[in-house]
């Protein structure tokens, strides 16, 4: 079983890099980008079906479709993905939705675009320690992608 990420990004580009910035992790976790809300539900059954956990969704807010927000609170309702850290990557998303995302979807971090990538790096693995440790996982097979110290700690 491994950790998964979803990363849910509109733009092409934004999505590679976003994924890119997290390639130091990959052989560790397993990384689904998708392009819209359909599609990360499509990426939320092929890693159920594989027997992976979703650990982290990765969003966007401003989607064609469904906003990343209101994808976000579909995700809290779902036995597949309620337990997921929830994290809002974007630049546009106002004080109202941002509120709904805190309010609704149990939103646990934010981070604005553009993102410096040694900090997004340190959000996931803080977003993914925070999964592990709550939902009394082995941290053991999961260490190199978790913050090491909290996740040693919690061992003892």
């Amino acid at each position: 079983m491994k950790l998964a990420i979803l990363v849910v990004e509109d733009e092409p580009e934004v999505r590679d890099a976003v994924v890119g910035d997290l390639s130091a992790l990959a052989d560790t976790l397993r990384i689904e980008p998708a392009e819209d809300a359909d599609d990360a539900w499509e990426a939320v059954a092929d890693i159920d079906d594989d027997g992976d956990l979703l650990a982290l969704v990765l969003a966007d807010h401003r989607m064609p479709g469904r906003t990343g927000v209101d994808m976000l609170v579909e995700m809290n309702d779902d036995s597949r993905t309620a337990a997921a850290r929830k994290v809002l990557v974007t630049g546009q998303a106002d004080q109202a939705d941002t509120i709904r995302a805190v309010n609704e979807a149990g939103l646990d971090h934010y981070i604005a675009k553009p993102w410096d990538p040694v900090r997004l790096q340190q959000a996931v693995r803080d977003q993914l320690t925070d999964f592990v440790l709550e939902a009394g996982i082995d941290p053991l097979p999961h260490l190199r992608v978790l913050d090491r110290v909290r996740a040693l700690e919690a061992l003892r």
